[in-house]
């Protein structure tokens, strides 16, 4: 590997940030979605439908966008799509119709995929006997960006009302398409084949690697566990008996910084092929937490106990199932990153839904039920003997 192509601390920590600013773009809208939902004067399904169209949006970018990043030069490409979402930020914060504003959240998530072209790239730049610890320390990047979107958006809005956050974002993506543009190394020329042939790929890839497919499934309700909380989040602390301002609910973010704690331990842990003992760790963190969110509906600290298990074990998962799909097939990393992905957005877009909708219907208690089922869903698997690797796939078995 050549100096070009090495993944150095510098070039690790641009690439963390890169992959925070822009995954903030799908979280920005949580911890304000009441105030937007008495704006527009919507009820609350209909506002959360704003998080659902977000999420599709990212699903919809991953399978149909982030396949490219097999076929073409990722610097050129990684820096456009920053451009793109800035613009589509920038239009978020000014429109003023409803139905206008839906669309552009579909969107502002379809734009935002730059994330996932980030990740594969630093995997191919670094060594293979810490890959698992240079996922997590970009990773990092992507889980402040999750944290510190949530916290900004909130304060933002207190003082400047939710749309300022939009602007603020824009200009943070385009700062950033000039950094990436200068930071990012060269690569050789891609491998030839045709946009139908990388689609193809990515579903090929799916249907061969069963380990990907029980990966995706982990990520999938993963995935779906988060929504079920920051769907709703926003209506239960703006409500009785808490009646918390946009700045206090945006602080509630903060409280998930375990989640980058979890997210290297699950790192350090791939590197040494233990793999399934951080597996079910993190699915007894997600399960538990929402135990933990239920007996503490009325008590905010037990609350905020129920946000970091949640956050710490989702974010542990996560990593966990990235450094073992980025050993499947190296040479194809943005396709199966592709097909992975598009898995756990699926899970987030299904899982912000049925969130939405139990609420209105069932209140604090449908939510987090819900979110036992989720975290069940995991973890026994994760028990059973169902999780072995196959031996074709080349992986060590504890990595299942």
């Amino acid at each position: 590997m050549t100096e070009s192509r090495r993944l150095t601390s510098t070039l690790t920590f641009l690439m963390a940030v890169g992959v925070g600013v822009m995954v903030a773009n799908l979280y920005y809208l949580q911890p304000v979605l009441h105030q937007v939902r008495d704006q527009f004067h919507v009820g609350s399904a209909s506002a959360s439908l704003l998080v659902v169209l977000t999420q599709a949006g990212y699903a919809l970018g991953l399978a149909f966008l982030v396949p490219l990043g097999d076929l073409f030069v990722r610097r050129r490409l990684i820096t456009t799509m920053f451009i793109i979402a800035a613009a589509t930020m920038g239009l978020a914060g000014l429109t003023t119709n409803f139905a206008a504003f839906t669309a552009i959240c579909l969107l502002v998530g379809l734009t935002s995929v730059g994330t996932q072209l980030i990740i594969p790239f630093a995997a191919d730049l670094a060594e293979s006997a810490t890959r698992g610890r240079s996922i997590a320390r970009v990773m990092s990047g992507l889980l402040s960006g999750i944290l510190l979107s949530r916290t900004a958006s909130g304060i933002v809005a207190q003082f400047f009302g939710w749309r300022a956050i939009y602007a603020i974002a824009a200009g943070a993506l385009f700062v950033m398409a000039l950094i990436l543009w200068r930071a990012l190394p060269n690569e050789a020329p891609r491998e030839r084949l045709s946009y139908t042939q990388a689609l193809g790929g990515s579903v090929r890839l799916f249907r061969e690697l069963s380990l990907l497919r029980r990966r995706a499934w982990f990520g999938a309700l993963a995935f779906a566990s988060l929504s079920c909380l920051w769907t709703t989040l926003s209506f239960r602390l703006s409500g009785a008996p808490f009646h918390y301002s946009n700045g206090v609910i945006g602080l509630f973010g903060l409280f998930g910084v375990a989640g980058i704690s979890a997210a290297n331990a699950a790192g350090h842990l791939a590197d040494h092929a233990r793999s399934r003992t951080a597996t079910i760790a993190a699915a007894s963190l997600v399960t538990a937490s929402f135990a933990i969110l239920w007996l503490g509906r009325d008590t905010v600290w037990l609350l905020a106990l129920g946000v970091v298990a949640l956050d710490a074990g989702m974010q542990g998962m996560q990593i966990t199932n990235q450094s073992i799909i980025y050993a499947l097939r190296p040479e194809a990393r943005s396709r199966v990153n592709s097909a992975y992905m598009v898995s756990c957005f699926t899970g987030a877009s299904l899982g912000s839904y049925a969130a939405g909708w139990l609420y209105a219907h069932f209140g604090w208690a449908g939510d987090c039920w819900l979110g036992v089922t989720v975290g069940l869903g995991m973890l026994l698997p994760a028990l059973s003997s169902l999780n072995a690797a196959a031996p074709t796939e080349h992986v060590s078995l504890d990595l299942a």
